[in-house]
């Protein structure tokens, strides 16, 4: 019988790290999430639909370490806007931006075998490197071999160009030399928005299509497959806008990052039709199965999946740390501390 091991979920959002985690196959072990956190009614409404997981919906800093129950693992997708580089930049000077040492606390309260954390690659140079810098020093200051890289998760079998920075943290004692995972596919073989949307208007949840209307349905009929604002001509042209407005999909290649938030002209658009992606549509480019459902407005709905790691690349990850843990000797030792 495969041992579980216990992970606890911080930043939670609808559950995509978590998803990812609990599908990791290993002929040793498995992960189990035994609790959750998160203060968005939505994600934590969500959350509750597809996971039979208590999850805290409260303010994560008014959380007492103290009182959640022991972890083997704490997995994290720590808020980004700070770091982000369509935002203001204002990174780790801003309580929002500190954030990640509620990660830290708990760390130091829960000692977990190892923890994975998540932002954007953003972050990088935020703040001019120093934000990552410390970020990766507290964690190293509570007892964490760390590594980091930027994971392009279309190499990884995700239908879409989304990167994002990842921490991986084992402790010490366990001496463990962690790398990262190998690529699963290559230029020629990414997953396609085509591949990814086939049979996608069969699926009966978040599948609503919004009201489009007359104007933007004429921009978008002008825009090619995989085109943007840009493409349009005169007598329809914008200026001055981000290349991310009003981009459509192509249908041969992967899909663009899929966003969370912004006006018009960032839903994401069809390659086929002149319309913006149903939710179902971004869940699909996200790798969530058709039975995960979401609960809440379009746009809260939105929210959700485009803050979400994607479960496949999370999946990649999490089996990457069960390989580590089922070699000989970190195994004996592993074995040891879970008797």
């Amino acid at each position: 019988m495969k041992k579980p091991l216990k992970i606890l979920s911080l930043f939670t959002g609808c559950g995509g790290l978590d998803l990812g985690f609990e599908m990791a196959k290993n002929k040793n072990y498995r992960f189990k999430i035994i609790g959750a956190n998160d203060n968005f009614t939505p994600a934590c409404k969500t959350f509750r639909k597809n996971f039979n997981v208590p999850i805290t919906e409260e303010d994560v800093w008014k959380i007492d370490f103290r009182d959640v129950p022991d972890c083997d693992g704490i997995i994290a997708g720590f808020p980004c806007q700070d770091f982000s580089v369509l935002s203001k930049r204002r990174g780790i000077n801003v309580k929002r931006g500190m954030l990640y040492t509620r990660i830290v606390d708990a760390l130091e309260t829960k000692k977990p075998l190892f923890f994975l954390a998540e932002n954007v690659k953003g972050l990088l140079s935020a703040n001019k490197g120093e934000a990552v810098k410390m970020i990766e020093d507290d964690f190293k200051e509570t007892g964490y071999d760390v590594r980091k890289k930027v994971i392009k998760f279309v190499k990884y079998g995700v239908p879409q160009t989304r990167e994002r920075l990842i921490f991986v943290g084992f402790r010490k004692d366990l001496e463990v030399k962690y790398k990262f995972p190998k690529p699963t596919h290559e230029k020629d073989d990414y997953v396609t928005a085509e591949e990814a949307l086939k049979g996608v208007e069969k699926v009966k949840f978040n599948n609503r299509k919004q009201k489009i209307k007359k104007h933007t349905r004429k921009m978008l009929k002008a825009i090619p497959p995989g085109g943007n604002y840009k493409d349009l001509p005169k007598h329809l042209e914008l200026k001055g806008l981000m290349s991310n407005i009003y981009r459509r999909l192509h249908p041969d290649e992967p899909a663009y990052t899929v966003i969370a938030k912004g006006g018009g002209g960032t839903w994401g658009y069809h390659y086929k039709e002149p319309r913006s992606l149903t939710n179902r549509e971004r869940a699909r480019l996200q790798t969530f199965p058709d039975d995960f459902k979401f609960i809440g407005t379009i746009g809260e709905v939105r929210i959700l999946i485009g803050n979400a790691v994607p479960p496949l690349g999370a999946k990649v990850l999490s089996e990457s740390i069960l390989e580590v843990f089922s070699k000989k000797k970190v195994k004996e030792k592993l074995d040891n501390i879970l008797e």
